[in-house]
């Protein structure tokens, strides 16, 4: 694995710059039907760390920025029934970040909120609802850290061979949304930041699920009555078949 990384780091995507390296395991996830979500790899090194001092790693994957509805259940007569809503814009589909330590420790939060690092950086471009944004907000982050698309690890950066060469295991599910992400990853000392890298990743269906899914969006009437059709011979075939067995 050493020496797997070393290669990757000076032939993979990134190319290093300063004092930090980077690069991913694969920068194109491609699903196909029997797709079931996929570990990405993020690894680096710190070159030339000052007087033995590395810093703090941290690294972030954030996906394409989504539109998103929250709404609020509310409890009447014993049933749970949608009560008032709130349109989010600009929220990231997907958000990781893994470090070295807690972010609270390796530099200021203004300086966290100008590099977009950590949950609380995730605010919306724009919201539209009823009642303060702020609740609606915090229940979305809880909603997506539930499905998975959303993590935040304190430690979850893997120090590899040393305090320069690093990895982070990246868990990306079935149902993340597909298109272009973003791969950064910041070095910090004393809390400023000295480094960072950033690497396209390309999440995207290919052969027939692509196709399917471009006629799905691009046409989405005729798509519908498709497979209303298909359905309609589904059936039709499936009672024949039972009736010569009968």
């Amino acid at each position: 694995m050493f020496i797997a990384t070393l290669i990757a780091l000076f032939f993979g995507p990134a190319i290093a710059q300063g004092d930090l390296a980077s690069g991913l395991s694969q920068d194109v996830v491609e699903i196909t039907s029997t797709y079931t979500g996929t570990d990405l790899v993020v690894f680096g090194a710190v070159e030339r760390p000052q007087r033995g001092e590395t810093g703090d790693i941290a690294v972030v994957v954030r996906g394409p920025d989504a539109r998103m509805t929250v709404r609020r259940k509310d409890r009447i007569v014993g049933l749970w029934i949608n009560g008032s809503s709130a349109r989010l814009s600009g929220m990231a589909a997907y958000y990781f970040l893994a470090a070295t330590r807690p972010l609270a420790d390796i530099a200021a939060p203004e300086t966290l909120k100008r590099y977009g690092l950590g949950f609380d950086t995730l605010v919306p471009r724009r919201a539209v609802g009823d009642g303060p944004q702020h609740t609606y907000r915090a229940a979305l982050i809880r909603m997506m850290e539930r499905k998975g698309f959303y993590t935040e690890k304190s430690r979850g950066v893997e120090l590899l061979s040393g305090p320069t060469l690093f990895r982070v295991h990246v868990p990306l599910p079935a149902a993340a949304p597909r298109g272009e992400y973003t791969v950064q990853v910041y070095l910090f000392r004393r809390g400023q930041l000295v480094g960072v890298r950033s690497t396209p990743l390309f999440v995207d269906q290919i052969g027939f699920e692509r196709r399917v899914n471009a006629f799905a969006h691009h046409w989405p009437l005729l798509y519908g009555l498709a497979a209303v059709l298909m359905a309609v011979l589904i059936g039709w075939a499936s009672s024949l078949l039972f009736r010569r067995n009968g």
